[in-house]
């Protein structure tokens, strides 16, 4: 699998992180045993980076790696003080009608503790089906921008989940008829979570930068199935 590189400098690399793969192994994932991320690009590059941050596994999009591991702090700082902007675009059950800010708490794995997390949430685009879902006769979905002030494990998953409208393909925190649906009618299982863009102030070399991934193959299809343009 070749990793697509969005943007490079002598400092960092910006990919687009395809779906269902790790960015290295952990402990939480301690039993999938694909190539990560980072075994890929040493694949493709013969070089070792440095996530400066993350995305869930299943999460494509945006993701920045440092060139030296020297560097990785003085990017993460970017993200630690809130200079960085991230968006993020979601499919979601049911219709998202009105902008809405989200900022429940959110529990660290590690130490069981919540910690404060906010995330606000704006409706795109919307589709009625005529396709029973349990309960229902039919089926209603909403591609939403979601933008994170914070950056807790799982925040959107759970954040969209609370406020009863759950990302589709989510099998942890979402709505197991739809993710059904989805699976049936179009053959997608994979979570439609997807790190759209990066805006920043480069730390080092001082410009602005405005990066965006594009979507993966299966979110193009569902595109064209609803009809939906952006």
């Amino acid at each position: 699998m070749k990793i697509e590189i969005i943007f490079e400098d002598n400092h960092i690399i910006i990919v687009n992180k395809p779906n269902n793969v790790l960015i290295h192994n952990s402990y939480y994932a301690r039993n999938i045993k694909d190539e990560t991320l980072l075994d890929l690009l040493f694949t493709q590059f013969g070089i070792h980076f440095y996530p400066v941050h993350r995305l869930d596994r299943k999460t494509s999009g945006v993701l920045m790696l440092a060139k030296q591991k020297e560097d990785v702090s003085v990017f993460q700082d970017l993200f630690n003080t809130n200079q960085i902007q991230k968006t993020y675009l979601g499919i979601v059950r049911g219709f998202v009608d009105l902008a809405v800010l989200v900022n429940s708490p959110v529990k660290n794995p590690d130490t069981n503790v919540y910690k404060d997390a906010e995330t606000f949430c704006e409706p795109i685009q919307t589709k009625l089906l005529d396709i029973p879902v349990v309960p229902y006769e039919n089926s209603r979905y909403s591609l939403v921008k979601l933008t994170p002030s914070t950056g807790r494990m799982h925040q959107l998953r759970i954040h969209m989940n609370k406020i009863s409208h759950p990302i589709v393909g989510d099998y942890k925190y979402g709505d197991r008829f739809h993710n059904r649906m989805f699976r049936d009618n179009f053959g997608c299982e994979n979570l439609f979570l997807h790190a759209n863009s990066l805006q920043f102030i480069h730390p080092i070399t001082k410009k602005e930068h405005f990066i965006n991934a594009q979507l993966p193959a299966n979110w193009m299809l569902i595109f064209n199935k609803f009809d939906w343009i952006i």
